[in-house]
């Protein structure tokens, strides 16, 4: 790795959380008050009583509130300012030099918490059962306004000013020739550095389908008219979170800031898949692959302890809102660079490859596999690693 220029600091970072947060913590969830139970039987009127009573209850009585420092410390964590906002960020450098370097960008309401658990597979795969000719330098960054990075404290922050921030992050690490990844946000962010193609950036894979959000998508065959019904499914009954942060961040920060619960119910609110697979793990005790209770709650907790419901909340106001600058903007060319695409089963919509194809004219990995869904590095991470060598394999 190249020499970092003396002028920029980089600051080795760790978490070192209060007692007394802690115990505020914990005050404000057994203060709760709690609504009646929904008068339906499913998730259409939001998250479920039951459910997140049943969480409320593991968090007070069972949860280890020393794991986000217990899982986040021993890894090597930095921060540095970049654009005026203060950067933090996971980088693990594999023990084998010829690594590619990776910087993988989290979404909403996820956190690099989501991630870890695929620094094993991604920077040691000979011990995950690939070769070291796969193994990446991981950069693992928190976007602006969400955990233990900066606020904004001026307009601006939308996707291409964190993949311009991204690029300059890898700049200052040295990294002359990297690769992207991203899902959710990270991959709105991921599919702008793409677009913008910033010197040594050389593929980007992502796992959601960023232009099939804005744009109309064909609906020849029976495979695209199924992903279409499920994007006009989300749009009319599913999207009730992206909608309100998109246009209003700030009324629904007060509420993410003064409850634990509050900000709780609105995390797991999420996407359809997802909301039954951790209403399982809590009431059932039967999480689907790494989406444990104690997992789930060291990604909410983490949120909490930051104070950043609200920051996050306004990161969709800058990148969706129809009132943010970057509204009606002229849409970028698309990546002149190789791209992978990986469509998990239970992501919001199943993404036919005609339409990734359509829409990244350099696709040059594609695969659909057959489990995971819209937090496949963090329910599925080795599964995850494997489709991120995979895309990848051909750029080294």
């Amino acid at each position: 790795m190249a020499a970092i220029a003396s002028d920029i600091e980089i600051r080795p970072f760790s978490i070192d959380i209060p007692d007394e947060k802690l115990t505020d913590l914990q005050r404000r969830i057994a203060a709760t008050r709690w609504p009646t139970k929904e008068l339906v039987g499913d998730r259409s009127q939001g998250v479920q009583l039951a459910t997140l009573q049943e969480l409320a209850r593991y968090w007070t009585t069972d949860y280890d509130f020393g794991r986000v420092e217990a899982r986040l410390n021993p890894l090597p964590q930095f921060a540095t300012e970049i654009d005026g906002v203060e950067i933090h960020f996971i980088h693990v450098r594999s023990q084998h030099e010829d690594a590619l370097p990776l910087i993988m960008t989290h979404g909403w309401p996820g956190s690099v918490i989501e991630m870890i658990d695929s620094v094993g597979p991604l920077t040691d795969p000979t011990a995950h059962g690939g070769g070291a000719e796969d193994s990446f330098h991981l950069v693992l960054p928190s976007l602006p306004g969400y955990g233990f990075s900066g606020e904004p404290a001026e307009l601006g922050w939308d996707l291409g000013r964190t993949a311009r921030a991204w690029a300059e992050l890898m700049h200052r690490l040295g990294y002359t020739r990297y690769v992207a990844q991203g899902g959710d946000v990270g991959a709105g962010v991921t599919d702008t550095m793409g677009r913008q193609a910033p010197e040594g950036l050389l593929g980007i894979h992502t796992n959601l389908l960023v232009p099939a959000l804005s744009g109309t998508m064909p609906t020849d065959t029976d495979e695209e008219r199924a992903a279409a019904a499920q994007i006009a499914t989300f749009g009319q009954s599913g999207n009730g979170y992206y909608i309100e942060m998109a246009t209003r961040p700030q009324t629904i920060g007060y509420a993410l800031l003064d409850s634990p619960v509050a900000l709780a119910a609105w995390m797991v609110d999420h996407d359809t898949d997802a909301y039954y697979k951790i209403a399982r793990a809590f009431v059932d005790g039967q999480p689907s692959g790494n989406l444990t209770r104690d997992n789930i709650l060291d990604n909410i907790t983490a949120y909490w302890l930051t104070g950043t419901g609200a920051s996050a909340a306004r990161s969709y106001w800058e990148a969706y809102g129809p009132d943010a600058p970057a509204a009606g903007r002229k849409p970028l060319p698309t990546p002149p660079i190789p791209v992978g695409f990986t469509t998990f089963p239970g992501e919001i919509w199943r993404t036919p490859r005609s339409w990734v194809e359509a829409s990244y004219p350099n696709l040059v990995y594609f695969n659909e596999v057959d489990k995971g869904g819209h937090f496949a590095a963090w329910e599925e991470p080795e599964l995850f690693a494997t489709e991120v060598r995979a895309a990848f394999r051909s750029l080294r």
